[in-house]
């Protein structure tokens, strides 16, 4: 809105405040429709019902919710909600959610989500879908989960992974700054610990406001915000449905959220690339699917070096893509540049990636040292072909040695593997080149609508 607005920003901007007062609001919160299909323990299943005239094809795109924060964040709104752009662009769409967190969940730890919840839900998926491979989209903590599970199952029919904001290295966070060097004050059991024992956890208050915390600054000069946008009824609506995203949140068990302070904050395991888990430690090395790695320009929870330094630790990924997107931590996932940037991109990975039914490969990821499956299979064709030309070679030679004109033929026969070797010569230095190519041109896409300054895509065998 203009500091000095026109006549036709006045009577938008009448209409919107009229609409607010006399609806209660802009934004269309109705969520898409869904049908549960497996649950249990702080496990809830859906699936979302197909669009009207929308036929489902393609394998399908399971949504992982972090803790705490409601599912509202793959829902925000309606024009605005990666959920309903999924559905009504034919994709099979799936949501994992955990419903509220009370004290007599207090007990349950990080391995709760890692070994049962998220494991079940991608058995869900793939058996309701038809057998086809599962395309895990994990936001913020739902991203580490999601990682977590695809380096310790590699049995599970994971198709690939995109992570959208999940923050590996905790000590690129500037928000956490000024609170980590209370975080060793103190031996043993310190207060912080012996706060969420005795709570059993982090209560929803607790939650909310170390969320509004986190986003002081944009609450604090949200009535600026709206007062200069009364003529912009999307941005309203946004507004309306962040507010009521704000509001639900839920709680942490207390286990859980006692491993994520010490493990995760306060020890910052993951950022050597491994994590322990129940009996275990859990490599990000040992993920071997495809990776898609989201980070906001303006994200204070999950900043961008905090969310690029996955990238390295993902050795064994077949593919690795990095990509920055407009955004804070929300605004990444589901604001209204979202629509044109994150959800394009998650288009583009999971049709990338996509294969229909997956029995060979659930069956060659029971193998799951497959590493070394390819490399035995490549030699093995390799030697057979290098054979069967010599094989043949003297069976040729042979009859031509006792008929006359064999002096004519054998020079010929020996030019042929002659010229065979300078094609192949040939061939390889087209192939180099080629992937020389391709290696400079990474981290260009003339099509993106954002910026190459807003976008980096990184390749890695």
């Amino acid at each position: 809105m203009d500091l000095i607005p026109t006549p036709e920003q006045v009577v938008a901007a009448a209409g919107n405040v009229a609409h607010t007062l006399l609806y209660g609001g802009l934004a269309d919160l109705r969520p898409m429709p869904r049908t549960l299909i497996d649950d249990g323990v702080l496990r809830e299943v859906y699936h979302y019902r197909p669009a009207a005239g929308v036929e489902e094809t393609g394998d399908p795109v399971l949504l992982v919710n972090p803790l705490a924060a409601p599912s509202l964040c793959f829902d925000l709104r309606r024009d605005c909600s990666l959920v309903e752009h999924l559905v009504t662009g034919g994709r099979p769409t799936y949501l994992v959610e955990y419903g509220q967190v009370s004290f007599k969940d207090r007990a349950l730890g990080m391995e709760h989500w890692v070994d049962e919840v998220l494991p079940e839900a991608i058995r869900a998926v793939h058996e309701h879908s038809g057998g086809k491979g599962v395309h895990l989209v994990g936001w913020s903590l739902g991203g580490i989960f999601a990682l977590l599970v695809a380096a310790d199952r590699a049995d599970l029919p994971i198709a690939s992974l995109s992570v959208v904001g999940s923050p590996v290295d905790v000590t690129k966070v500037p928000l956490m700054a000024p609170v980590r060097p209370l975080l060793n004050l103190g031996q043993g059991t310190g207060l912080v610990t012996r706060a969420y024992r005795a709570l059993g956890g982090v209560p929803v208050p607790l939650v909310n406001w170390a969320f509004t915390a986190a986003s002081a600054q944009k609450v604090l000069t949200k009535p600026l915000a709206v007062a200069t946008h009364l003529d912009d009824a999307d941005y309203l609506k946004q507004m309306e449905a962040v507010t009521r995203f704000m509001s639900s949140m839920t709680a942490y068990p207390g286990r859980t959220f006692g491993q994520l302070y010490h493990r995760f904050v306060k020890g910052n395991a993951l950022a050597t690339g491994s994590m322990e888990i129940g009996d275990r430690t859990i490599d990000l090395a040992s993920i071997t699917v495809p990776v898609l790695v989201f980070a906001g320009n303006t994200d204070g929870i999950a900043p961008l070096p905090a969310v690029r330094a996955v990238v390295p630790l993902l050795t064994g990924s077949r593919q690795v893509r990095f990509e920055v997107v407009p955004g804070g931590h929300l605004g990444m996932l589901t604001g209204r540049a979202a629509r044109g940037t994150t959800w394009e991109v998650i288009d583009e990975w999971v049709a990338q990636w996509s294969a229909g039914t997956l029995p060979a490969r659930t069956a060659a990821a029971k193998k799951a040292p497959a590493r070394k499956s390819p490399a035995r299979k490549s030699p093995a064709r390799k030697s057979p072909a290098r054979k069967s030309p010599a094989k043949k070679a003297p069976a040729k030679k042979a009859p031509a040695a006792k008929k006359a004109p064999a002096a004519k033929k054998a020079p010929a026969a020996k030019k042929a593997p002659a010229a065979t070797k300078a094609a192949a010569k040939k061939s390889a230095a087209k192939k180099s080149t080629k992937r020389a190519a391709s290696a400079a041109s990474i981290g260009s896409n003339p099509t993106r609508r954002y910026g190459s300054s807003g976008s980096r895509a990184l390749g890695q065998r």
